[in-house]
């Protein structure tokens, strides 16, 4: 069995102090992909997030200190490990983590949010435009991929608890969503949780505001999209909401295969 696992932190440090790391110890996890670490290289060496027994590697953002960041550990190590996409906008973000198993990769990825501003609304969409050609490269190349993370986007109707009043909000907006349904039907990546499990409100986010956690008023932009070879192999889906450690929700999806 494979277990993969993906969380966006909302920041390590307070991943840290909300007990994650001792929750992530117990769950037997092969893969963990890390998003919005808000944490500088130089002050991740002395956090003990990374559990015993796994590899660790981090892209962190390098223009803005306490932004952004991906993570990815392993208890096997990779072959090899590569940091950004080859944007010259987005790397510097650290939004982009690749390690090579064998015939299998998975990335951890965090797509840009649109809602702060107009501005960054129109830098997602310029992620996205440069993000859809890797997409069908990766798609083509013969390897198997697991790409985890914050996608920032939810695909469908069942996606999210109010979809009627989100139409024209970032997140839920037709072009985004048209550009997951390409990503889907055109390209041909699969959402593993939505292979797994079809029902509704299953949601990864919930916003601080009101009282979104306690009424699973969410959405789910948190995705585990796999080439379909390894797609088909999964076999379970889980959303950790028992606890909170971030305002998101672990997704751990378990796979018959191996690293």
């Amino acid at each position: 069995m494979l277990r993969i696992i993906t969380l966006n932190l909302n920041g390590i440090r307070s991943a840290l102090a909300k007990g994650f790391p001792a929750w992530l110890s117990r769950q037997k996890a092969d893969v963990v992909c890390l998003q919005e670490v808000k944490a500088q290289e130089a002050d991740l060496a002395g956090l003990a997030l990374v559990p015993k027994g796994f590899h660790g590697h981090y892209h962190c953002a390098s223009t803005k200190k306490g932004y952004s960041g991906v993570a990815l550990y392993s208890k096997k190590k990779p072959d090899s490990v590569a940091c950004g996409y080859g944007s010259r906008e987005f790397d510097p973000e650290g939004r982009y983590l690749r390690a090579d198993f064998g015939k299998l990769s998975v990335v951890s990825v965090y797509l840009p949010s649109g809602s702060s501003s107009e501005e960054r609304q129109r830098a997602k969409f310029r992620f996205l435009d440069e993000f859809m050609p890797v997409l069908n490269e990766l798609r083509s190349s013969g390897r198997e991929f697991v790409i985890c993370g914050d996608w920032n986007i939810a695909h469908r109707e069942i996606d999210l608890e109010n979809w009627r009043g989100n139409r024209k909000n970032s997140g839920f907006l037709p072009e985004e969503r048209a550009w997951l349904t390409q990503t889907f039907d055109e390209v041909g990546w699969v959402d593993v949780f939505r292979r797994v499990d079809p029902r509704p409100k299953q949601y990864t986010w919930w916003s601080n505001r009101g009282r979104a956690w306690a009424k699973n008023v969410g959405w789910r932009i948190d995705y585990q999209i796999a080439t379909p070879g390894i797609a088909a192999k999964a076999t379970k889906a889980g959303i950790y909401k028992t606890k909170r450690f971030s305002d998101h929700a672990p997704l751990t999806i378990d796979y018959d295969a191996k690293l």
